[in-house]
């Protein structure tokens, strides 16, 4: 299943992402090569700090991403947060030590791969405040009203309704709860043959949604105060069109009204 995604379903366009997502996991080969350097220089390079690196299993920094979320969402001591598509467990991991022994930190994954591998990483050094499901980020194996901060970090893009995960991130999260999102936007139009390839999709490009209507897409979830914190140029994808990486906040209403 390669080259162009046209007239292909969302089932198949779920499955090649998943598939290659597995393949990373269990080669560790990622767009930025496979040494744990280059993996490194690419977390450097998306916002981590060299402290952040020393403080997590090696194991976990994949060279995946767009952002660093947990370096902004001001995690507290015995906070309980979810990370959407936790891969290798980097976030997770980080966010581990901010809550402390009294918080809890989940990872939901699709791919089994990196749930295997999360797991066996969060075992091997000790973490006992964190959780990592196989799940989808659409439906999420988690109760309502029962976390108090949403990150994820260059996912949502890769979902074909992201309206749905922005819903079930509201469902999820305790009223007065966050969200601090890094994600990948456009700012103009991605040519067809862009969207409609199944490479660009993996590659957290095609599924990128332009800027404004991605903050509109969190408001109609229910969230206030949607703000960016952050936005730099990730890529100049085309003519058309500019990749940009945004990390966005929002806060779930105390009341149950949407508006």
């Amino acid at each position: 299943m390669k080259g162009t995604a046209r007239n292909r379903s969302e089932k198949e366009v779920k499955e090649f992402v998943k598939k290659r997502y597995g393949e990373i996991a269990r080669t560790r080969k990622s767009c930025c090569g496979s040494s744990t350097r280059a993996q490194a220089d690419a977390s450097l390079g998306m916002g981590y700090a060299e402290e952040d690196l020393r403080n997590v299993p090696e194991d976990s920094s994949m060279g995946l991403g767009c952002g660093n979320p947990v370096a902004l969402a001001s995690l507290k001591e015995g906070e309980i947060v979810l990370d959407l598509g936790s891969g290798g467990g980097i976030d997770v991991f980080l966010a581990a030590k901010k809550v402390g022994p009294s918080g809890k930190v989940i990872g939901v994954d699709m791919t089994e791969e990196m749930i295997i591998r999360a797991t066996i990483t969060a075992s091997k050094y000790g973490y006992e405040n964190v959780e990592f499901q196989l799940g989808e980020i659409e439906n999420l194996p988690v109760e309502d009203d029962s976390v108090d901060v949403v990150i994820s970090n260059c996912v949502v893009n890769l979902s074909l309704d992201k309206q749905k995960v922005f819903h079930e991130a509201y469902r999820v999260l305790k009223p007065g709860g966050r969200i601090m999102i890094s994600d990948l936007v456009t700012e103009g139009e991605l040519p067809e043959e862009v969207r409609k390839s199944f490479d660009a999709w993996a590659g957290c490009i095609a599924g990128a949604l332009e800027k404004n209507q991605y903050l509109t897409t969190i408001k109609r979830a229910g969230f206030k105060n949607v703000r960016i914190v952050s936005e730099t140029i990730f890529n100049d994808c085309c003519s058309q069109a500019q990749i940009k990486s945004i990390q966005v906040e929002a806060y779930k209403r105390t009341g149950h009204a949407k508006t």
